[in-house]
């Protein structure tokens, strides 16, 4: 009589970034773990914060982005099936209903752990022509493939761009450099939301500069063509369109996890604890579906990125094979090219921190890239936000053309410290002539601040 006690199961839904790291990290974790991840696309871990790239045609292939293939994976002793939808979650009988997307056939599995890493959706606006051929998203490897496609086999020659978030910059300079004379259309008063308005203005003057029509306040109202897209309306004005790219945002795709009882957060995604448990036994989530707690405001907040994601798959691989890993917060840290322009912001926005209910001070500041004297520098524009009476910091921004990548991690490392301005004005920062001037453009509004 065999002494041999099954395997645990654990099924992932969802393959890319989250259940990806949770899953290779539960492999290592326990080895004796049966691992299923199911992933609706027809790619796992993949980046997609490279899509853009590829499109622009700066990386060779689409698929260029893929970092691991469900083969790869399989010597691994991870069983990931793509093209496999989950309709639905059965907590009480630790079951899913599947759907095999290339067969068609239905099937339930069951497992002893879940992980939900559902990621976001691209979210389409509901106007007429929404669906129209020419009209994209960009979320997934198939998406970017799409695009390409039109792009190398059309040609088209002017193309609109519905919304001026990281997805809508990116994907400009993308399209442009294919030919497409672009309009970016926005319903808010400033691109990238991220910023405030004076620091979004400049990303706007490097999109005219660059022959981008930008039309803030313009909300779309509909599009339509013949056979494919032809036009746009937008604020009452039609433009012309050969192709279309909808980046209006991302939303959590919450749908199983509300259907199954998965307790939603205050921002609309799945709340966790720091353990990425959610209020249902043996069911964990992470990723872009998830909500993460925010070191600044204290609360829970919704920033789908890359970077979170993959943190918070390996916090949850860990507690799910038996260790006791916890996810330590963000502060929401993000930097985007445009063109020859790069923005880059850290914690709270003026805008944001007021709407949490702080009491706001801000400096601005501009100061040179490098040395004065070296060539090739460029100014940097600094905006910090800071709480009044306590000094402490609530969030940073930075556009220029060089060296705002990296200076926004100092902002995010003085934000995970819950440093004031004046111990930011205090940083031993590095100093040589062709990367920084003898004062850093964070430390000259630092001081700006202490004054």
């Amino acid at each position: 009589m065999s002494t041999n006690q099954p395997s645990e199961r654990l099924i992932v839904i969802g393959g890319v970034a989250a259940g990806m790291s949770a899953a290779a990290k539960a492999r290592r974790s326990n080895p004796g773990l049966a691992i299923t991840v199911y992933e609706q696309s027809g790619y796992v871990s993949y980046g997609a914060c490279g899509l853009p790239y590829a499109i622009k045609g700066e990386i060779a292939r689409v698929e260029d982005v893929v970092v691991r293939t469900p083969e790869q994976f399989a010597k691994q002793g991870i069983s990931a099936l793509v093209r496999h939808e989950v309709l639905a979650i059965t907590p009480d009988a630790r079951a899913v209903t599947v759907r095999n997307l290339e067969s068609g056939a239905v099937f339930e599995d069951h497992y002893d752990k879940l992980l939900l890493t559902t990621g976001g959706a691209a979210s389409r606006i509901p106007i007429p022509g929404a669906d129209m051929p020419g009209v994209f998203t960009l979320r997934t490897v198939e998406d970017g493939l799409a695009i390409k496609a039109w792009l190398d086999e059309l040609r088209p020659a002017r193309g609109v761009i519905i919304g001026g978030g990281y997805i809508g910059l990116e994907l400009a300079e993308a399209l442009a450099a294919h030919g497409v004379a672009l309009t970016v259309v926005e319903r808010l008063p400033q691109l990238q939301p991220s910023l405030d308005i004076e620091m979004a203005s400049h990303v706007q003057a490097e999109l005219e500069r660059q022959g981008v029509d930008v039309r803030l306040e313009h909300g779309v109202e509909a599009i339509s063509g013949d056979d494919r897209v032809r036009e746009v309306t937008a604020g009452g004005v039609r433009f012309p369109a050969e192709i279309v790219i909808m980046a209006a945002g991302v939303r959590p795709s919450v749908g199983l996890a509300s259907a199954a009882g998965i307790a939603l957060g205050p921002t609309g995604a799945v709340a966790v604890d720091d353990h990425q448990r959610t209020n249902l036994p043996g069911i964990w989530s992470a990723g872009d579906v998830a909500e993460a707690h925010h070191l600044v405001t204290g609360r829970p907040a919704w920033v789908p990125l890359g970077t979170t994601a993959n943190k918070q798959g390996k916090v949850a691989g860990t507690n799910i094979a038996g260790g006791d890993a916890r996810f330590g917060g963000i502060v929401g840290t993000s930097v985007v090219k445009v063109f020859d322009l790069t923005a880059a912001s850290s914690g709270l926005s003026e805008e944001r921190a007021r709407a949490e209910g702080f009491s706001v001070k801000t400096v601005s500041a501009t100061a040179g890239s490098r040395a004065h004297y070296m060539p090739g520098g460029h100014p940097i524009h600094v905006k910090l936000v800071y709480e009044a009476g306590s000094g402490r910091m609530l969030g940073g921004q930075l556009v220029g053309r060089e060296g705002v990548a990296q200076r926004v991690d100092v902002i995010a490392a003085a934000l995970h410290a819950g440093w004031t301005v004046e111990q930011l004005g205090e940083l031993d920062l590095a100093y040589a002539p062709p990367f920084s001037p003898v004062w850093d453009p964070i430390l000259v509004a630092a001081n700006l601040a202490r004054q």
